[in-house]
């Protein structure tokens, strides 16, 4: 490809003269219909028939980029336009990535480079990433090299690159203990940061209504369900259907669903403060200090919204009846219980967001860094799928560690609205559980939790790109 690139778009001059010529032969092999115009399929079909392999998303993202007056085909100053532009953002790019000014960029540079914008990776991950690009096998990368790579891809700048394993928290799987998103400076200052944060929010919402009868059902048998007591998937559901019908299934998402928006942005903001206070050099945070800060920010943010985590538990364990809203259950909850009701579970549930926070991070990590060891040959992109999968193996793995926690949490929160039921502590509740219900005691409910991730995450993923796109948030 490289070859045929070269031949294609460049020589060593870079006259206008030149330069408007490689174009101009480049439009001409494009435009297969001679209709002075290059529409899509025109685009991605001479793109491929010269081996340049480009995506869908991206030949549609150059098409929108060019596309001045929206008739769906770039002409010949379009087209041209497009280039010379492009062609100035990755220039800076390329500045920026060389380091020392020797007009190459080799993997030490690429490492520091990542460090800056606060990805710590290790050599031989750069050079990995390095290999992907470099087609003379050189292990350093020219001016050429690096533009005949990024002519057709829409990626301009770094951050949009190592974006394509940025750790997105978009997966709703009903739980917010994740690490929260994290947004380039460009992201900051455009605006396009409230736009994602946006569209996670509706993801999450849908998300989480589709699978509200599988989270009921989870903190029913978290409360109810033991030794003397089983219960079964067909049997809880059964016994929901009957006490109140079809819709209360769909018991406490309401507040599920309302608590999303509070705290997402309240973990956004937190968040950023967390990065600057512990960040060891301005500018640069490290894997741990990345961790830590998000673990603080997720602290933060459940400990203002966590009056509604108590209120969402109350709603879906409720009978027919019992409240008849949420302003209903909050007042009944204050003049029974009083003000210390509403953090009930408190503790577990912070303690809970360590171990879920640090082994999600560093399962993705490790996956990250399988794949990219075994099959970066092409590139550093692994694709929708394999980022769907890294990162709802890792949520999986780290609500595995904290579900116990979890566990302790629903009953506590749930222990002074049961007939009969002590009101215990912590270390008690543990103790009782293991007594009377062993190990597995500390794990009811999880086989609904688990069935629930994987049509959570692909509800909030489709969802979350439908909303993308309607909001404008190109890719």
């Amino acid at each position: 490809m490289y070859q045929v690139v070269r031949k294609l778009f460049f020589t060593d001059c870079h006259c206008e003269e030149n330069t408007s010529k490689t174009y101009d032969d480049l439009f001409a092999k494009l435009d297969t219909n001679k209709d002075g115009k290059v529409d899509v399929s025109e685009l991605r079909a001479g793109l491929a028939a010269m081996g340049i392999n480009t995506g869908k998303e991206a030949v549609q993202k150059i098409m929108s980029s060019g596309d001045e007056d929206k008739d769906d085909g770039l002409d010949f100053i379009e087209f041209s336009n497009y280039l010379k532009e492009h062609e100035k953002k990755l220039l800076l790019t390329f500045k920026s990535l060389d380091k020392n000014n020797d007009g190459q960029i080799d993997s030490t540079e690429i490492q520091q480079s990542l460090a800056d914008l606060g990805m710590d990776i290790s050599k031989e991950e750069a050079q990995k990433i390095l290999q992907s690009i470099d087609e003379d096998g050189t292990m350093t990368l020219d001016w050429n090299e690096w533009r005949e790579h990024f002519l057709f891809n829409p990626v301009t700048n770094l951050q949009e690159i190592i974006r394509y394993w940025k750790h997105s928290t978009v997966l709703d799987i009903g739980d917010s203990l994740s690490i929260p998103d994290e947004f380039t400076e460009e992201e900051k200052t455009t605006g396009l940061w409230w736009k994602q944060l946006s569209a996670g929010a509706m993801a999450g919402a849908v998300s989480r209504t589709g699978t509200a009868p599988l989270d009921r059902m989870k903190v029913f048998m978290q409360v109810h369900s033991s030794k003397s007591n089983k219960i079964s998937l067909v049997g809880g559901f059964k016994q929901m259907l009957k006490e109140g019908g079809l819709m209360s299934l769909w018991r406490g998402n309401g507040i599920n669903v309302l608590k999303i928006a509070p705290e997402t942005a309240i973990k956004f903001m937190a968040y950023e403060q967390f990065k600057k206070l512990l960040s060891s050099e301005p500018g640069k945070v490290k894997t741990h200090e990345r961790f830590l800060a998000g673990s603080l920010a997720g602290a933060t943010a459940q400990t203002i919204i966590y009056p509604m985590e108590v209120m969402k538990t109350r709603l879906t364990l409720r009978k027919t009846g019992q409240y008849s809203g949420m302003f209903d259950c909050a007042k009944k909850i204050l003049k029974k219980e009083g003000v210390k009701a509403f953090y009930k579970g408190y503790v577990p549930n912070l303690i809970g967001i360590i171990p879920y926070a640090g082994i999600d991070l560093a399962v993705y990590e490790s996956l990250k860094n399988l794949w990219l060891s075994r099959y970066a040959k092409d590139s550093a992109n692994p694709g929708v799928l394999v980022l769907l999968g890294c990162g709802t193996l890792s949520s999986t793995c780290g609500q595995l560690a904290s579900y116990p926690l979890a566990l302790i949490r629903t009953r506590m929160q749930a222990q002074a609205s049961l007939e009969g039921s002590e009101q215990l502590p912590m270390n008690l509740m543990v103790k009782k559980i293991l007594k009377n219900e062993g190990f597995f005691g500390l794990y009811r409910g999880i086989l609904p939790n688990f069935m629930k991730v994987i049509p959570a995450v692909s509800i909030s993923y489709v969802v979350y790109e439908h909303m993308r796109s309607e909001l404008g948030i190109q890719k």
